[in-house]
């Protein structure tokens, strides 16, 4: 995976080899997070730019015509979501629900396990029943695929999310375990698994990568496998609505063509700065300084008009401001990262909440991002990049979280930036060719001139399940809906 971690102020000092550990990164990142807290961030224009970088020589991709395959041959995405998908697959104790958002819960056991918590040390006994995909050729043979899934998990029951990738040449990956997850706390420690690799490919916190995609080495194809757990006899069972994964295979680049600006558009997303919460709740990865990544889900949920209740915030001191950020922290930690930063644990935070579908992409040109900004759907992005290559930020970071809301005029790029020292400074302009250029690279020069890796155009998007006919048609263009 690349060398993304979710949070903002980082140096590239002491940053390991990509792939990079995501909590090598994280311990990174708190060592100087008070810098970019400390440096007033202008919000102006945004009209002036820097001279454009040297730009790759093959042209962009045409735009797709939509379906499941979005991304001209960069990105696949493959989602099941309908009565007939969750009455598909290998079914073992699940049965499908119907309804207007119809998803997987558990009919019957198929079985017993019992589990000793990693992180806790609790053992405990749980029956499960189990759903498996159809195997999913990508139109994308990809070096790397990124699961995510929308589930309710009541207290009492957790869900497991698996996947198995078939590689090009017809081998097959182990099970590699994606997430032991649920909404809250009181069952399982959320977490993601260490460790997982077959000597071709390796799971890095929450991305399935090929080792060495200079051999040709492609994952041809997918299947998931979730499993569903409850407390013995309870009759209790998670629902899932959503799962499926994104599939990519970015080519290695510096630099990405310049695009054209379309039209500008601001929307009218709450503003949170992260480092509001410096030294709060440490022990959810560090505190503030190293929640980019939920306060800008934050954002993005409560632009869509949901948030948590005040019986959900009863635990935050009640002298803390935004006390809905401190939360969105709790419910995204991963225990094994040791951060709020894995992506796919943000998205099915969101999802937690009414009727939200949330999903882990990737977006290959700054033209798609603009179709959703003028379909009305702001969205998260990923990047990494040195103090100097965007002008305005005032920090550098080895990987950082922040929300798109809009363009200028001119085509400029308007970010809520979480890594700010103020909720009204969190509103930023940021010239439209450094900042498309630190999105949608694969690879980067770090402080000390080693090569290190960069995002791809990795992004969150969050939409309404009743959304409106022109974001629906922005979805489908990708393959999301």
């Amino acid at each position: 995976m690349t060398d993304n971690l979710g949070t903002s102020g980082a140096s590239d000092a002491g940053e390991p080899t990509p792939p990079a550990s995501r909590r090598a990164l994280l311990a990174a990142a708190l060592a100087v997070a008070g810098t970019a807290a400390a440096t007033a961030l202008p919000g102006g224009s945004g009209t002036a730019r820097a001279a454009t970088a040297t730009a790759a020589p093959a042209s962009p991709p045409a735009p797709s015509a939509g379906g499941g395959a979005a991304g001209g041959g960069l990105v696949d995405n493959r989602f099941w979501t309908s009565y007939s998908d969750w009455c598909g697959g290998d079914r073992a104790g699940t049965r499908a629900l119907a309804g207007d958002r119809p998803g997987l819960v558990i009919a019957s056991a198929a079985g017993r396990v019992e589990r000793t918590d990693p992180h806790t040390g609790a053992r405990t006994t749980w029956e499960y029943a189990r759903w498996t995909s159809p195997e999913h050729t990508s139109a994308v043979p990809a070096t790397e695929v990124i699961a995510s899934w929308n589930a309710d998990t009541p207290a009492g029951t957790w869900l497991a999310v698996e996947l198995q990738g078939r590689y090009g040449d017809g081998t097959r990956t182990p099970w590699y375990v994606m997430a032991h997850w649920a909404a809250g706390e009181g069952d399982i420690a959320r977490t993601s698994v260490d460790g997982q690799k077959d000597g071709r490919s390796t799971v890095w916190t929450d991305t399935l990568a090929v080792d060495d995609a200079s051999t040709g080495l492609r994952l041809a194809a997918y299947r998931l496998r979730l499993t569903l757990h409850r407390r013995p006899g309870s009759g209790l069972t998670p629902t899932v609505w959503r799962a499926g994964a994104m599939a990519s295979d970015i080519p290695d680049r510096f630099t990405v063509p310049a695009s054209t600006p379309g039209t500008g558009r601001e929307l009218a997303v709450p503003r949170y700065s992260q480092h509001l919460h410096d030294g709060r709740y440490p022990e959810y990865g560090g505190g503030g300084e190293a929640w980019c990544s939920p306060t800008s889900s934050q954002m993005i949920l409560e632009f869509w008009g949901r948030r948590p209740t005040a019986q959900d915030l009863a635990w935050v001191d009640p002298a803390y401001n935004d006390p809905q950020v401190c939360h969105a922290a709790r419910r995204t930690f991963d225990h094994a990262y040791d951060g709020c930063g894995n992506w796919p644990f943000n998205t099915a935070y969101a999802a937690t909440y009414r009727d939200i579908n949330a999903v882990v992409t990737r977006l290959r040109s700054l033209a798609e991002l603009e179709d959703l900004l003028r379909a009305g759907i702001p969205v998260i992005t990923s990047q990494s990049f040195l103090k100097e290559e965007l002008t305005g930020a005032g920090y550098g970071t080895a990987g950082h979280l922040m929300t798109v809301v809009g363009l200028t005029s001119s085509g400029d790029i308007v970010a809520n930036d979480p890594a700010s020292p103020s909720n009204p400074a969190v509103r930023r302009v940021y010239q439209r060719r450094e900042w498309e250029n630190i999105w949608l690279r694969t690879k980067r020069y770090d402080a000390n001139g080693k090569v290190r890796g960069g995002t791809g155009g990795v992004c969150y998007i969050f939409w309404p399940v009743k959304s409106a006919p022109s974001q629906h048609r922005a979805l489908q263009a990708l393959g999301l809906v």
